[in-house]
Parts: C-alpha cells; structure tokens; sequence
C-alpha cells in the first residue's frame, strides 16, 4: 500500500503544492526527489512520484512556480524559464525546500537520496546538488545541461546520468561538450547516454501533442534510460 497526498510548503516566499508519495510499512526507505518538466507539475508529472512509489521509494515531485501552477502557453514559459533559470541561487532555494520536505518524512532514509529531473527539471536538481547536498544520484532526462555558475560542480558529492536524445534541438553539440568540460574540470563521477535519432521530451507520451519542433516520445529510449537510472540506484543504495 502507498499513502499519496498533496504537500503544501513554503520556498522563496512563495506557497508551493507537491505531490508525495511513500509506501506505507515500518521501516526506512530510499528516496527520490522529482523535478518536472518546464510546465511545471501537470497530472502526468505528479504521477511520476506514484511512479517511483510503486518500485519501493518514498518521493516528492516538486513545484517550482508556486501554488501548483502548470503553465501551458509557450510564450508564459520561456518567460518564466527566462526568470527563473538565470537565477541559480532562486533555483536551489526552491529545490532545497522540497528537499527538506522528503527529508521530514520519517520512513524516509536521509543517506539514500536521488534527484531526477526532466527537462528544465534536471537545472533544478543538478543547481541543487551543486550546493553540496547529500544525494547519491543526480539523473536528468532530455536535459538542458545548463551550467550557470562554473565550477560549482566540484560540490557534487554523488553519481551524474545525464540520459539525452542526439536530435535534440534544445541541446547542440557545443552546449554536451561544454557540460562534459565542467564535469570532468570539477571531478565528478557521471556519465552521459546519447540516444540517436531521439528528441526533446522523448519520456514524455503527450510530447508531440504539445507543438513545436523537436518535441517527440520515445517508448525505446524512455525505457532503456529508465532501466539504466533503476541500475544506478541499485549501485548507490
């Protein structure tokens, strides 16, 4: 059985609403802590820490906008990507609250801890674990692989999975080998899985609904880099 409720919690003066999912027993249990895709935490992203609940770890998808807010105009997003992606210390703060909410749950083992991010998600999680947070796996899913504050990474203190579509338009060849550059200058153990002739959003089944260019699921590759995420797990827990 799993307990699945709605959180409400403050971060950056802002109420923001997650979804928490944990399976109900005695007991500590690994946790993942979840950041959404840019529209912020939609039905299908909320699902996600079920998802995770399921395979045995308690788990938080977060909200990064405040007050649950899911935005579907492409214009509201760039704007509030624009805000809040040029702002690393905005982002951990927010990332950090919602960490220290899974945290407070007492099935919750504190010294097994990832951070999944998709999409934009993964700024959020890969800003947060460059505070120096105690997470063993940071894993990102058609991410951006921003780095906007170099150097920073060498706080990193677990494994990296960064799990990308070689047909991203989001993300050219310059933007991978500028991430690879900061990872191996700031020491950190990761690894990156190149899927060809896969896109942006490649987990996502509504990607190609939600127009423009380079938005497309991929059963194939969601399931390979999923399996490789569970894998890492089983090595850091």
């Amino acid at each position: 059985m799993a307990i699945v409720r709605e959180v409400e919690y403050e971060a950056d003066g802002l109420v923001m609403r997650g979804r928490l999912a944990h399976p109900q027993g005695t007991g500590l249990y690994p946790a993942v802590l979840i950041a959404p895709e840019a529209q912020g935490l939609d039905e299908f992203q909320a699902h996600r820490a079920d998802v995770f609940c399921e395979l045995g770890y308690a788990a938080l998808a977060m909200d990064y906008y405040g007050d649950g807010t899911v935005v579907t105009d492409g214009e509201d997003v760039a704007r509030r990507l624009e805000a809040l992606g040029s702002d690393p210390d905005q982002i951990r703060r927010r990332a950090r609250a919602a960490l220290d909410v899974l945290l407070a749950v007492p099935s919750v083992d504190p010294s097994k801890v990832a951070a999944v991010g998709f999409c934009f998600g993964e700024t959020v999680v890969m800003e947060l674990a460059r505070t120096g947070a105690d997470i063993k796996a940071v894993v990102g899913f058609h991410p951006g692989l921003n780095v906007l504050r170099r150097g920073d990474s060498r706080h990193i203190r677990g494994k990296v999975l960064m799990c990308v579509g070689a047909d991203d338009p989001i993300v050219n060849l310059e933007q991978r080998i500028a991430f690879e550059e900061e990872m191996r200058s700031c020491g950190v153990n990761w690894m990156m899985h190149i899927f060809g002739g896969v896109q942006h959003s490649f987990t996502n089944p509504s990607a190609g609904s939600r127009g423009g260019e380079g938005l497309k699921f991929d059963k194939r590759a969601t399931e390979s880099a999923w399996r490789e995420m569970i894998d890492l797990f089983g090595e850091v827990f």
